[in-house]
């Protein structure tokens, strides 16, 4: 904390003395809890450009109600905030996808385990369908995890209502982290679509 109020504070004295007093995030960036996934590097964004929401794996469970911090999250992000762009990002070399493509003993981590049961739409998907060449089982589902927590996220309802008023736009990406590379796989609407004004 020291260094970042000696080194990093002053050179962006003015900005944060905007964000002292208002919050207006363009986009809600979905992604894992891995360390080395670190949303504001990835996309080069300023302090206050993003609204983050991290979990294992990236997953967002579907709309239930009842008490939820993701889904109390993501209403806030959508709902309050108004927020144009939500991006579900998966990334490679992933834990939790590792953990179940590989089928990984979890009974030491029941939580995990169960956690991961968000991921089950990810795992169909991914044995249905033929795997391009060279692409393991991992790689595979992290790609599908993506599609199906995007689904998810269309069940919650302020996303739907933004999404029946063209409020807000879906978008799906796979971040490498050895390359830097990051793979848009649109919203299933509209591939190639990137969130505005630069998530990357």
């Amino acid at each position: 904390m020291a260094r970042f109020r000696r080194e990093v504070l002053p050179a962006k004295a003015g900005l944060f003395a905007r964000l002292a007093t208002s919050h207006q995030p363009g986009t809600l960036f979905i992604g894992c809890s891995d360390a080395r996934v670190v949303p504001e590097l990835v996309t080069q964004t300023e302090p206050g450009e993003l609204f983050v929401i991290r979990t294992a794996g990236n997953l967002v469970p579907a709309y239930a109600p009842g008490t939820d911090g993701i889904a109390a999250s993501i209403e806030y992000a959508v709902a309050v905030l108004g927020v144009a762009d939500i991006v579900v990002c998966g990334h490679s070399g992933c834990g939790a996808m590792t953990a179940l493509a590989e089928g990984h003993d979890l009974r030491h981590a029941p939580a995990v385990a169960d956690w991961l049961r968000h991921a089950d739409a990810a795992q169909a998907r991914t044995a249905a369908v033929d795997r391009p060449a060279g692409q393991d089982r991992a790689a595979a589902l992290v790609r599908a995890n993506v599609a199906a927590q995007l689904a998810n996220l269309a069940t919650h309802p302020a996303v739907a209502r933004a999404l029946a008023g063209d409020a807000v736009r879906l978008h799906g990406w796979v971040f490498d982290i050895a390359t830097g590379a990051v793979e848009d796989l649109g919203d299933g609407a509209h591939p190639g679509a990137r969130p505005e004004p630069h998530p990357v």
